[in-house]
């Protein structure tokens, strides 16, 4: 912060006048206010150094109001996140620390964050994880995201939905109804009763669902992860997903 020393010249001057005149900044007349902007002009520009400082301590408070905010809304919807029936869970279903994924078949960075999830569950057998579709991109995402959750349906296990996501991310062209359930396909599932099921309600709430939590949670785009009190957006790779599953487990980056 900017010395006593330093700032001494501009609040001399500003409590000189502002004695001369009432508080309020209406009845300055002209003169003192062309002479306080003045003050305070010569003052920044002499030390401009004030301007970063004052938009570091800016840019802190919003962070921690940012944090607040995320923190009350994960809390006020964290039955919904983290224990949902709507929700595909694989790793460890009674682990210590639950890593939640919102994503988007037709997304190219859920492509990666995928191998990112993949690389850390191998490695943390004391990680749940949680995959929510949120199909925010187009058409195909959605007929995408009904097909998954139908397959999730019907296999409770998630091994097979997890062949089917698999398969479904990384194969080529946009995803469509036609590809979820070419995939599904070949992850060994019913797809007649894929199609059935596909128009339920039970589809429906799902996604439902999800986009609410989403919103609550000031998410619009994919992929989005819920890891404790902290929400991340973005594939911020694998040793960045690390340090926060380590603050959500012990409150630091690493255990």
């Amino acid at each position: 912060m900017p010395s006593l020393r330093l700032l001494a010249p501009a609040l001399f001057a500003l409590a000189v006048l502002g004695a001369a005149a009432p508080a309020s900044a209406d009845s300055f007349s002209d003169t003192q206010r062309t002479e306080i902007e003045k003050i305070i002009k010569n003052y920044l520009v002499s030390h401009p150094e004030v301007l970063e400082e004052a938009m570091a301590e800016l840019s802190k408070r919003q962070a921690a109001a940012e944090t607040q905010k995320h923190e009350a809304s994960i809390a006020q919807n964290a039955e919904a996140i983290f224990n949902s029936p709507r929700q595909v869970v694989l790793g460890n279903k009674d682990g210590d620390v639950t890593f939640v994924e919102f994503f988007d078949y037709n997304c190219g960075y859920c492509k990666r964050a995928m191998d990112d999830m993949l690389t850390i569950m191998k490695s943390d057998p004391k990680l749940k994880v949680v995959l929510k579709e949120f199909p925010v991109l187009s058409q195909g995402s959605v007929e995408a995201a009904q097909v998954a959750v139908a397959v999730r349906m019907q296999d409770p296990t998630g091994k097979k939905y997890l062949d089917f996501h698999q398969k479904l991310l990384t194969g080529r062209g946009a995803a469509d109804k036609a590809r979820a359930l070419q995939a599904a396909k070949e992850a060994g599932l019913d797809t007649a009763r894929i199609e059935k099921d596909i128009g339920s309600a039970e589809v429906r709430a799902t996604i439902e669902e999800n986009f609410k939590l989403a919103e609550a949670m000031g998410m619009n785009g994919t992929p989005s992860y819920v890891i404790g009190k902290q929400i991340v957006i973005g594939a911020v790779g694998v040793e960045s997903l690390r340090e926060k599953i380590g603050i959500a487990r012990c409150g630091k980056a690493t255990c």
